[in-house]
């Protein structure tokens, strides 16, 4: 192995591959140990592999490290990692540190590392990529960036102070929502809320609905109610609905008076149903047009970047009113049906007539097997008066369908893998209160 550098910021999500070039997982930071005399020695990767599961790759185990990859010597640990005394995670909790040039210059916050290999199997951080404070006054401008070695600048934070949170989020703005989720939920508890509290409003709504309803109900603890409101607008109605519901009363109905109104009327509309039933399982914002509109049209609605894959695969044609509930439901049209005719044809002409609607009060059992039987990705909801009031979709029946833990569901818990189809009915409390518990740690062995 040569000597190589490689920036830290820049490593978070490469690939793990081990000698045979088969994939183990990636990388999502780097843990080091300080040193009295000499820069923090790197001790190991935190890696994620297959299930969501985070383990530590010592460094020995290293033979390859790129700013694309990770080569190991060979299979890794699969024990879950637990961070011990003296290590520091350098994303989630050096980048970000204040230091103080040792020629008196002045200070600068550190943006990135580089670690770099002293010797077999043995790595180190060797520069930091930091920036001045600013000079100008100008509310756009930034400090002058430098790249030091180690030795020449002192850490102005103390050893065990993390990073800015704002710093944190920074090395963090690529990841997928799940991942977010998932990284934050590694974070001790208290660091994990002051991060949620910097995340934009549409960034923490993309990351709650990706969390267990314990973890978001200890998240929105700590917003303010305004805050909280504005969280809950950014979320699809049926996350936010469930959200809500495993809050207290008092405080569910008062969010829901601050969400905007249209936002607000669609999770009433739901939280008026079980959550085991049709109607507290729809997403309440199909696709919805005229039988007189288009081909083009209807294309043109699916392509839409905010519209999610399994609402983008049909729309719903009904009469005037064209937002739920709407008209009378005339039927849907699926998007494969659409690739077959010209633009200008008639969505009225295309629809599917064998495909029947569901009313809001069928269970979620009888969902999940319509949906399985006709291989549907989403089955269309009606009222009483024959409107359209949503749409199931197959991620809606999944989350239904799914253990409550599954996001923290570990490849070795087969018990409850085998017993997920016996699992109890998820049912909203009808008191609408929750205690929140303690987020689940990782260990390492």
């Amino acid at each position: 192995m040569t000597g190589t550098r490689v920036f830290v910021a820049r490593l978070t999500g490469s690939g793990v591959f081990d000698p045979a070039g088969d994939r183990l997982g990636r990388i999502r930071d780097v843990l080091v140990v300080y040193r009295k005399d000499n820069a923090p020695r790197v001790v190991g990767l935190l890696a994620e592999v297959p299930g969501k599961r985070r383990v530590f790759i010592s460094i020995g185990r290293v033979s390859s490290i790129a700013s694309g990859q990770v080569i190991t010597t060979g299979p890794i640990s699969d024990r879950k990692f637990e961070q011990r005394g003296g290590e520091v995670r350098l994303l989630a909790e050096f980048l970000g540190r204040k230091v103080t040039f040792n020629d008196g210059s002045g200070d600068a916050e550190i943006e990135d590392a580089a670690i770099e290999e002293t010797g077999p199997g043995e790595w180190a951080i060797s520069q930091l990529f930091v920036r001045r404070p600013r000079q100008s006054g100008a509310p756009f401008t930034k400090g002058a960036t430098a790249l030091v070695p180690w030795a020449l600048v002192t850490e102005k934070t103390e050893a065990g102070e993390p990073q800015s949170a704002e710093a944190l989020i920074a090395s963090y703005s690529e990841l997928r929502p799940a991942d977010l989720a998932t990284t934050l939920l590694d974070l001790p508890q208290e660091r994990m809320l002051e991060v949620a509290e910097e995340l934009p409003d549409d960034r923490l709504a993309d990351v709650l609905e990706e969390m267990d309803e314990s973890d978001q109900v200890e998240i929105m603890a700590q917003l303010d109610d305004e805050r909280a409101a504005d969280v809950l607008d950014e979320m699809e109605p049926d996350d936010a609905a469930d959200l809500i519901a495993q809050l207290p009363e008092e405080r569910g109905e008062h969010l829901l008076g601050l969400m905007e109104p249209e936002e607000a009327d669609d999770v009433r509309l739901l939280l008026s149903f079980g959550a085991d039933t049709a109607g507290g399982l729809m997403t309440p914002e199909p696709i919805i047009l005229s039988a007189e509109s288009t081909v083009a049209e209807g294309l043109a609605m699916i392509r839409r970047n905010e519209t999610a894959p399994a609402l983008a695969a049909a729309v719903c044609i009904t009469l005037p009113p064209y937002e739920a509930p709407t008209g009378r439901f005339l039927g849907m049209v699926h998007f494969q049906r659409m690739l077959r005719y010209p633009p200008h044809e008639r969505l009225g002409s295309l629809i599917d007539p064998g495909l029947e609607p569901i009313s809001v009060d069928t269970p979620a059992a009888e969902v999940s097997r319509i949906l399985a039987s006709y291989n549907l990705v989403s089955v269309p909801v009606i009222d009483e008066n024959h409107r359209l009031v949503g749409v199931v979709t197959v991620d809606d029946v999944l989350d239904y369908l799914l253990p409550d833990d599954w996001r923290s569901h570990d490849d070795e818990d087969t018990p409850a893998s085998a017993a997920m189809s016996k699992r109890a009915p998820k049912k909203r409390p009808a008191t609408k209160t929750a205690t929140a518990k303690p987020a689940t740690r990782g260990r390492r062995g």
